[in-house]
C-alpha cells in the first residue's frame, strides 16, 4: 500500500543523438500517490454486506407484497452491490506496482469499474420500466405496510453506507459512491411515501409511477457517471482541469515563449498525467523550468505525473508535433 502523502521525484535528461531531430528534457513528477479507496476497505466491506442483506429482503418482500417499486429499488441496490464490489476490486488493483507490461500500473481499473457499473445500472432500468408499464395495464394489490417497512430499512442501510464514504472526496470513486448511496436513501424514502399513499387512497397506479420515478433517478445519476467514465477511458482531460488554464500557466514560466503538444489525461480516478513541449531561447537551462513547472502543476492542478520537453525556437520549428491537430 502506498503512503498517505504524495511526493514527486524530479529528474532531468538531456541527450543529443544524431538520429533525433531535437533535444529532449524530461521530467517525471511521480511518486507514492495516495490511492484513497485503499483506506476505505472496511467501508466497502460493510457497505457491500449491508446492501446484500437489503437486496435479499427487498426482492423477497417485493414479491410477497406485490410491489414493483420495491422490486425496482431492489434491482437498483443490486447494482449498488456490484458497484461497491467493482470499486473495491479496482481500489485493490490500483495499489499494485507498475510493471514492464503495465508501466502505469492498474490505476485505470477504477475508471473501468465506474464505466461497467453505469452500463449495468442503465440496462437494469429497461427491465424495471417494462414491468412498471405492465403494472399500469394490469394493476395488482400492494401490501403497503410491508413495503414501507422494507423501504425504511433501505433508508437506514443506504444512509449508513453513505456516511461511511462521507470523506475522501478527492477521489472521484469515493465521491460518486457517497452521492450514489445518499441518492439511494432518498429513493427508498420515495418508496415509503408511495406505499403510504397507496394505503391512504387505494390507488394502485401509484406503485408503477414510483417505479418509473426510481428509473428516472437511476438514469439521471448513472448517465453522468457513464459519460464521465467514458470520457476518462478515452484519455479525456479530467473535468476538474481546464486545458486552457494549464497551457496559460506553462506559458507564464520564465523564458517560455510557446507551449505545444500539451496532453492531459487521467491515470486513474485520482491521478493525472501531462506531457508538453516548452519552447525557450535557452534550452540548456531547461531543468530549472522543469522543476518549477512540475511543482506548480502539482500545487495548482493536482497533476502529479508530468513529462516536459524543452526546445529552442529552431528545434520547435522542426518539431513534427508542433501543429495543434497532430497527435
Amino acid at each position: 500500500m502506498h503512503g498517505s502523502h504524495d511526493h514527486d521525484h524530479h529528474h532531468h535528461d538531456q541527450h543529443q543523438r544524431d538520429h533525433h531531430d531535437h533535444d529532449h528534457d524530461h521530467d517525471h513528477g511521480h511518486g507514492h500517490h495516495h490511492h484513497a479507496p485503499a483506506a476505505f476497505g472496511a467501508a466497502f466491506a460493510i457497505g457491500a454486506a449491508l446492501n446484500v442483506a437489503l437486496v435479499a429482503a427487498q426482492f423477497a418482500y417485493g414479491i410477497l407484497a406485490g410491489s414493483v417499486a420495491l422490486l425496482a429499488d431492489a434491482a437498483h441496490n443490486l447494482g449498488d452491490v456490484l458497484g461497491l464490489l467493482l470499486a473495491w476490486l479496482a481500489a485493490a488493483l490500483a495499489t499494485r506496482a507498475p510493471s514492464l507490461r503495465r508501466t502505469y500500473g492498474w490505476g485505470r481499473t477504477s475508471i473501468l469499474a465506474a464505466l461497467a457499473n453505469a452500463v449495468i445500472l442503465l440496462v437494469s432500468c429497461g427491465a424495471i420500466a417494462l414491468e412498471a408499464a405492465h403494472r399500469f395495464l394490469d394493476p395488482a394489490p400492494v401490501q403497503g405496510a410491508t413495503v414501507m417497512a422494507v423501504a425504511a430499512a433501505g433508508i437506514v442501510v443506504n444512509g449508513l453506507t453513505a456516511w461511511l464514504f462521507s470523506h475522501g472526496h478527492d477521489d472521484l470513486n469515493i465521491k460518486a459512491t457517497f452521492q450514489h448511496m445518499l441518492a439511494d436513501a432518498a429513493v427508498s424514502f420515495g418508496v415509503v411515501i408511495g406505499a403510504g399513499a397507496i394505503m391512504l387512497t387505494g390507488w394502485l397506479w401509484i406503485d408503477p409511477v414510483i417505479s418509473l420515478a426510481i428509473v428516472a433517478v437511476i438514469v439521471w445519476g448513472s448517465w453522468g457517471t457513464l459519460r464521465e467514465a467514458t470520457h476518462l477511458a478515452m484519455d479525456g482531460v479530467p473535468r476538474r482541469i481546464a486545458h486552457a488554464d494549464v497551457a496559460a500557466y506553462l506559458a507564464t514560466l520564465d523564458g517560455v515563449t510557446e507551449v505545444h503538444d500539451l496532453h492531459i489525461w487521467a491515470l486513474s480516478t485520482t491521478e493525472t498525467a501531462l506531457t508538453a513541449h516548452l519552447v525557450r531561447d535557452d534550452a540548456a537551462a531547461g531543468h530549472e523550468i522543469i522543476l518549477a513547472a512540475t511543482a506548480g502543476l502539482a500545487a495548482r492542478f493536482r497533476i502529479g505525473h508530468a513529462t516536459l520537453q524543452v526546445e529552442t525556437p529552431e528545434l520547435a520549428a522542426a518539431c513534427r508535433l508542433r501543429p495543434a491537430e497532430v497527435i
